[in-house]
């Protein structure tokens, strides 16, 4: 027979937890007047040392036995159990419910246990606390998604759970493209009586670890597993009993993915050579809350105070490395145990001082049970004391009286806990690089490939392609875009806000707010030169582009002759009155849109724009592009935005030396030549381009000239808005006041001129002054024509 190592027997003291979860819970239903009243809760706790014969032997005692250990109170029992909660390993809760369901006997499960397993239809008095299973399988596979983990390894139990498991998670690693290098299974209810040979068969285990690619492995099953693999690994270490030394090829670089059943209850094995082959592992765990006292509770936690517990002086000396003068267990430890120890000193991978996931299970399950058996009490005595009636006593309760829900269990309540930071790479071959496609090996799984270059005309899939948006040119042509969309939004609303001042009114508000308008489209426009191209994208690019450009331009057009025909509708008896007005400005903006609104149509039926692949502009790259169609429409596009630039800039030229009060024309001059310049430095450059680089250069024009427009004509306008008040700045004279001043000043000097004339003078002198009466009279009029005409184009 084997001799068995001390650390083997040792207690797992990380699940003492779960005993204090179980106190703590039934100490405040105690306390608590509204649950049970007048009834006081016990409990019995029998441990199966996860052994199926101790299983079976501890339910039949639990059933038909009647054992006095309860910590805490000195009374008696009656002996009326009303539900067991347990076990925490699947295989556990399987052996209880083979009797318990018999005597419809409640059973809560704690541990993580299967949906199929606990069915109503085969377990009627089976209830599951923890989350379905099926819910960690699709985490596991998230998880595995995220880090880009796409060759990994299975390790589960060979029991039927674990063919389960396997079966399902194939079938999901599959549909995620995920393939499984190895999978292993390990003997289910390995036992310490045959650990030679168990150890013999286990070390069989560890050449399929060697030479394999794979650094993400899932293991499944219960807590013994980490146990197992530990111990397999330290032995084959130091104690190599096939003859084989692994000492360097062990995988102790693993990256081990832990379900929610399997908790590192390494113990002695922690505490003598550390965690360092479990570095980096990921572990699923139930999500659980913190009950507001359970803290304090643990705290309070003392062999000491709680005498009645056989379990916390063997917990004590586990825990904390000492031993009491008068126990009996064995080994080599010297300190003392002195009683004062506190459970938060103990390091979390031995103890928690936090409610973990299965304690808060037990925690739920102890009020599932208290709260039905307060609700069945009730039920089951209508009649309660009144006046100086005596209170009837309490019925007799039987286990299968107990109701519950038909079914409950939890969906959701996994969460991830991170052991390492840096996360490796799980691959059966690296990510081929751009230019190259996946070629299937012949034999091996889909995950294996070789990387073979692509063909002529062909490019990588979308796996292996980047998004434009994610470049450095497309974040800054966005952010541009949309900084001077703002911008001219506070413009516009600059302007409307202050609709009727002055200064708004005499640039006529309307071809304002169109100009503001079309320059806001303008911006946005070239947005739709960003992304992957497709059919819409393309015909609406260059269309879009050329009619609100000139739409734009068209309405700069319209703002500037109408300056020019107001001041030549000053002249007596002109002609050009009749041309001045609001109908005019907007006749010329609707004529010349129209007309590149016809190109632009004419072009998009006969030769319309469509998404192409460009193989030749790049060698080592294919290019996704829209094809323009037909070359000759874009120029002309292009030409007739030049022919409505180069008429604007010539009539905003010719008016530029117009009186201060519709300076604008200077304005609209340097601006014109400002999109004139980049408009006409577009065109080199756009054809000395290739690729990507081509929508940039046109991205830039579009953005570099709109800004301009924007800045040269409507920023002069915003300062003197808020900075001049409207009539301190030089050039602003706008306001009727100071025109009036001005012509009343120049009247005063007419009539001074007048009277001049009529004194007796030299006759040169009388000549002289004749003629500058008479220019004084032509100006006063030109003046009185030029106000009257303000105030009608103003409206």
């Amino acid at each position: 027979m084997t001799v068995l190592p001390c650390f083997l027997c040792s207690i797992v003291t990380k699940f003492y937890q779960h005993i204090l979860a179980l106190v703590f819970a039934i100490h405040e239903i105690n306390e608590n007047s509204k649950i049970l009243p007048n009834i006081t809760l016990g409990f019995q706790i029998y441990d199966s040392y996860s052994d199926p014969r101790m299983t079976y032997r501890t339910s039949l005692d639990l059933l038909f036995k009647s054992h006095q250990m309860i910590p805490n109170y000195k009374c008696g029992t009656q002996g009326r159990i009303t539900g067991v909660i347990g076990g925490l390993s699947a295989d556990t809760s399987y052996r209880m419910a083979d009797f318990f369901h018999l005597y419809k006997m409640p059973q809560f499960s704690y541990g993580s246990f299967e949906e199929a397993a606990s069915d109503g239809s085969q377990l009627i008095s089976f209830y599951r606390m923890a989350p379905n299973e099926a819910f960690q399988y699709q985490g596991i596979v998230w998880l595995l998604r995220h880090f880009h983990w796409k060759w990994v390894g299975l390790i589960t139990m060979d029991d039927e759970r674990g063919e389960h498991f396997l079966h399902t998670m194939e079938s999901l690693l599959s549909q995620n493209g995920i393939c499984s290098e190895f999978t292993e299974r390990l003997q289910a209810n390995w036992q310490f009586s045959g650990m030679e040979s168990i150890l013999n068969e286990t070390l069989s285990h560890i050449p399929i670890f060697i030479n394999k690619k794979g650094t993400a492995v899932v293991l499944h099953g219960e807590s013994t597993n980490i146990l197992w693999l530990a111990m397999v690994i330290l032995i084959a270490t130091l104690l190599p009993l096939s003859g084989q030394d692994y000492r360097g090829i062990l995988p102790i670089s693993k990256v081990w993915i832990t379900t929610a059943q399997i908790d590192f209850i390494l113990n002695i094995l922690q505490k003598s050579v550390g965690m360092q082959m479990f570095h980096g592992a990921l572990s699923f765990r139930i999500h659980a809350r913190q009950p507001p006292d359970f803290h304090s509770f643990l705290q309070r936690i003392s062999p000491s105070a709680t005498k009645a517990d056989g379990f916390i002086t063997l917990f004590w000396e586990q825990a904390f490395g000492c031993i009491y003068s008068n126990s009996k267990t064995p080994g080599d430890m010297n300190e003392t145990c002195t009683g004062v120890e506190m459970l938060e000193n103990i390091p979390s991978p031995f103890f928690e001082m936090n409610m973990t996931g299965h304690s808060y299970n037990i925690y739920n399950a102890v009020y599932a049970i208290a709260h039905a058996v307060h609700t069945t009490l009730r039920a089951m005595s209508p009649h309660r004391a009144r006046g100086g009636r005596s209170r009837p006593a309490t019925p007799t309760l039987q286990p299968w009286q107990v109701t519950f829900q038909d079914s409950f269990s939890y969906l959701h309540g996994y969460s991830s806990f991170l052991l390492g930071q840096v996360p490796p790479l799980s691959l059966c071959n690296d990510f081929c690089h751009p230019g190259y496609s996946k070629k299937k090996i012949e034999g091996n799984k889909f995950c294996c490939y070789d990387c073979a270059q692509c063909p002529d005309g062909m490019f990588s899939n979308q796996e292996g392609t980047k998004s434009t948006f994610e470049e450095t040119l497309a974040i800054i042509s966005v952010s541009s875009a949309f900084l001077l969309s703002l911008i001219t939004l506070l413009v516009l609303g600059n302007f409307i806000r202050h609709r009727d001042t002055a200064i708004v009114k005499a640039n006529n508000r309307n071809l304002t707010y169109i100009l503001l308008l079309s320059l806001l489209l303008c911006f946005l426009c070239s947005l739709l030169f960003i992304g992957k191209p497709n059919t819409l994208f393309c015909l609406m690019r260059q269309a879009t582009f050329g009619l609100v450009f000139s739409v734009c331009l068209s309405t700069i057009l319209a703002k500037t002759v109408s300056v020019v025909l107001a001041f030549m509708a000053t002249k007596p008896g002109s002609q050009m009155r009749k041309w001045v007005g609001k109908k005019q400005a907007y006749t010329i903006v609707c004529s010349c849109s129209n007309i590149q609104a016809g190109i632009c149509a004419l072009w998009l039926m006969t030769s319309p724009p469509f998404p192409d692949l460009d193989m030749h502009s790049m060698p080592t790259e294919i290019v996704l592009l829209c094809n323009e169609g037909s070359v000759l429409m874009f120029y002309c596009v292009l030409g007739y935005m030049g022919l409505l630039a180069g008429v604007s800039f010539a009539v905003a030229f010719l008016a530029r030396k117009l009186p201060d009060s519709f300076n604008e024309a200077k304005f609209i001059t340097f601006s014109l030549l400002v999109f004139c310049s980049v408009w006409v430095s577009f065109l080199p450059t756009y054809l000395s381009t290739r690729g990507k680089a081509m929508v940039a250069v046109e991205i830039f024009s579009i953005l570099a000239s709109s800004a301009g427009l924007l800045c040269c004509i409507f920023f002069p306008k915003c300062y003197i808005i808020h900075v001049c008040c409207f009539t301190d700045c030089p050039g602003v004279g706008i306001a009727s006041g100071v025109r009036l001043h001005y012509l009343h000043n120049l009247q005063s000097q007419a009539l001074s001129l007048r009277e001049e004339a009529k004194s007796p003078v030299s006759s040169r002198k009388t000549l002289g002054t004749k003629v500058h009466l008479q220019r004084c009279r032509w100006i006063l009029k030109a003046h009185v024509h030029i106000l009257l005409l303000t105030k009608q184009l103003t409206g």
